[in-house]
């Protein structure tokens, strides 16, 4: 198998595990190039017979046996200690030796951005990947990082969020030229603490091939002002969760209403299909990568099923085909020539 075409599989993570993995595989194929394997690491006992369901699937996979797993309630410092050999692990290894293009899990993500530090280590001088989450907006969908893997962070910081970021958003949603804000208390270029000041000059200097379109506040997220929209974890965080907090009570209040009434229950079987559409359009996408490590990892949900799955495999293969990880290493580059002068 020539490493660019295949993708390792931690085939055992996940609330459903193989009951979720190999028939979202099988899914996911439909729409894959034909060159594209995959390694599946786990308990064979437990994946074979799920594998015979798919003749086509069992050609283009190998199954590489481990019958240890981690837990999706093991702390990540305990799944680095004692998670040498498992499923998740040996996906991770399988990047790191070249033999995969990327690893995609549904195991906690806790644990697999712990071992993902040790085996892949950072391709930049971060504490951990950022988290980088899919905001639903009205014309389509904000990358939005870091949401809370980074709580202190300064101007280079930012910098190197946005040059990740804009690369996975042009991958991901199919942008040639995303544009980039910095989040803030006000638009206005006078705003902000030092550390955004900063980052906004690195990035407005032009020394970066980034569209940088300056700052946005917190209601521009869903309106889609930008298309990547870079911030610290803590505020990150807090935004994330108050804007989830709001969805919940909107979602909540919708199906009460729908629910109040005889007229309302009717109307509520009229509107189904809009009703699903609307959930489709709030419904975060279950894929997620985690940035900055000498390799792509993947992270799918732990709720998964086999539909989540085969669409975040295909994004990872998506990653791999392209050149994504060459643009980050030109930025980070450009980033350390700009970041030793006076930005513009």
């Amino acid at each position: 198998m020539a490493a660019s075409s295949v993708i390792a599989i931690d085939a055992m993570g996940g609330d459903l595990g193989v009951s979720a993995t190999v028939p979202g595989l099988a899914l996911a194929l439909k729409h894959l190039p034909g060159g594209v394997r995959f390694l599946l690491h786990g308990d064979q006992a437990v994946i074979g017979p799920e594998l015979s369901r798919s003749p086509e699937l069992a050609r283009r996979s190998e199954v590489r046996h481990t019958d240890k797993v981690i837990a999706s309630d093991e702390k990540p410092a305990s799944a680095v200690r004692r998670g040498k050999g498992a499923s998740m692990w040996n996906a991770l290894e399988s990047v790191k030796s070249g033999e995969a293009a990327a690893a995609v899990s549904c195991g906690s993500t806790g644990s697999l951005m712990a071992i993902a530090r040790l085996v892949l280590r950072m391709s930049v001088p971060m504490d951990r990947p950022p988290l980088v989450v899919p905001w639903p907006g009205l014309k389509g969908v904000t990358t939005f990082l870091d949401a809370g893997a980074n709580i202190d962070c300064d101007a280079e910081r930012l910098v190197e969020f946005a040059i990740l970021g804009e690369a996975y958003h042009r991958v991901a949603y199919g942008v040639e030229k995303p544009r980039v804000g910095i989040l803030n208390v006000g638009s206005e270029d006078m705003k902000g603490h030092d550390e955004v000041q900063q980052a906004h000059a690195l990035l407005r200097s032009g020394r970066l091939d980034i569209a940088y379109h300056g700052f946005v506040e917190g209601d521009d997220l869903s309106t889609n002002l930008v298309d990547v929209v870079v911030t610290d974890g803590f505020t990150g965080n807090v935004t994330l969760k108050t804007g989830e907090g709001a969805a919940r009570y909107i979602t909540e209040e919708l199906r009460a209403a729908l629910s109040s009434s005889i007229a309302a229950k009717i109307a509520a079987v009229l509107a189904r299909p809009a009703l699903r559409r609307f959930k489709a359009r709030i419904t975060p996408t279950p894929a997620a990568p985690l940035l900055g490590l000498n390799g792509l990892v993947i992270k799918c949900h732990g709720g998964a099923d086999a539909k989540d799955f085969g669409r975040s495999v295909g994004l990872a293969v998506d990653l791999a085909a392209s050149d994504f990880m060459s643009q980050i290493q030109r930025n980070m580059s450009r980033l350390g020539e700009a970041a030793m002068g006076d930005p513009a």
